[in-house]
């Protein structure tokens, strides 16, 4: 008979890594099962300036807090699998999570925490230049468009929202939207179109993205005339951000048939990480949330470490 892990966490960004700090230290029997490399989204940020006790002698980027991260996970024993996880059998005593090549791992509880992805604007060239000058997360992000142009890809209330933010940093943000109105509610609308900051280009798409290196032209596309228009960074700026808010994907597709309760394809819980299934846990971007940034993730992996460690107590 194979190991039967206290805790079982899928998926290692900063609420899996969280996650597997504290049940490391609660000294649960735990299993970390990543399919890529650690930190999720945030592996690929460049700078970062808003996480608590970050380093501020040097500059942070998501990949050098993240190997801290993962450096604190195995200083407490937690077990690592690389592996791609294809299926789950949540319900009962023993969870069973089952991988493409037909591995078995089997837990008392399990985390969840397997994140959500950005949904891609859908251009030319983008992966090229994702954390070089296209971004979606303008919290994570403004600073570093200090005094320059951005745009932002979107017309909902997400996308006007964080268009008003970056106008606080950039000199000019441009709303490229692929419809002729906005669909914020009125409220933020009438918001958007007081400040001077903020420009519209309607009826338009992002076709391409090039650069050297970094971010520095782009092709608009209008959908209705098919007319393309060229986009240049400002020579004395050598750059300009590219902000997608166009939703996000939750990294759910696996839990489809769990039993889970879901909303929009995010997985629900408390405020205690508890599912609707008991001894299943969800942490981080994959969950109803308000806000998705690093500290929120960490804060949730912390959450449901513990509420999995009170779990198992009660089953001894």
């Amino acid at each position: 008979m194979g190991t039967i892990y206290d805790l079982i966490i899928l998926g290692a960004g900063p609420a899996g890594l969280a996650a597997g700090l504290y049940g490391g230290r609660y000294r649960l029997n735990t299993l970390l099962i990543e399919r890529s490399q650690d930190g999720g989204q945030i592996a690929i940020t460049s700078d970062i300036e808003n996480y608590p006790g970050q380093m501020v002698e040097a500059e942070e980027s998501g990949a050098t807090l993240i190997a801290r991260m993962t450096k604190q996970v195995e200083k407490f024993g937690v077990h690592r699998v690389s592996a791609a996880i294809e299926k789950t059998e949540l319900e009962g005593p023993v969870k069973r999570l089952i991988d493409s090549k037909g591995n078995v791992y089997e837990g008392k509880t399990v985390i969840l925490a397997t994140g959500a992805h950005p949904r891609p604007i859908g251009c030319r060239n983008e992966k090229d230049f994702l954390g070089k000058g296209i971004s979606f997360c303008a919290t994570c992000d403004a600073n570093f468009y200090e005094d320059m142009e951005v745009y932002v890809v979107g017309g909902g209330d997400s996308a006007i929202e964080e268009a008003i933010y970056l106008t606080k940093f950039a000199r000019k943000v441009t709303v490229i939207h692929r419809r002729d109105q906005l669909r914020a509610a009125q409220s933020i609308q009438e918001k958007a179109f007081r400040n001077e900051k903020l420009h519209f280009m309607w009826d338009s798409v992002v076709d391409e993205v090039s650069g050297d290196g970094i971010l520095d032209r782009m092709v608009v596309r209008n959908v209705k005339t098919g007319q393309l228009t060229e986009v240049l960074a400002d020579p004395d700026d050598g750059m300009f951000g590219l902000f997608g808010f166009i939703g996000y994907l939750p990294n759910t597709g696996l839990l489809e048939d769990s039993g889970l309760a879901m909303e929009n394809g995010y997985i629900r819980t408390d405020e205690d990480m508890h599912t609707n299934i008991e001894g299943v846990f969800a942490a981080g971007d994959v969950r109803v949330k308000s806000l998705r940034q690093v500290v929120t993730a960490a804060a949730d992996g912390a959450i449901a470490a513990c509420q999995a460690e009170h779990y198992v107590a009660d089953m001894q």
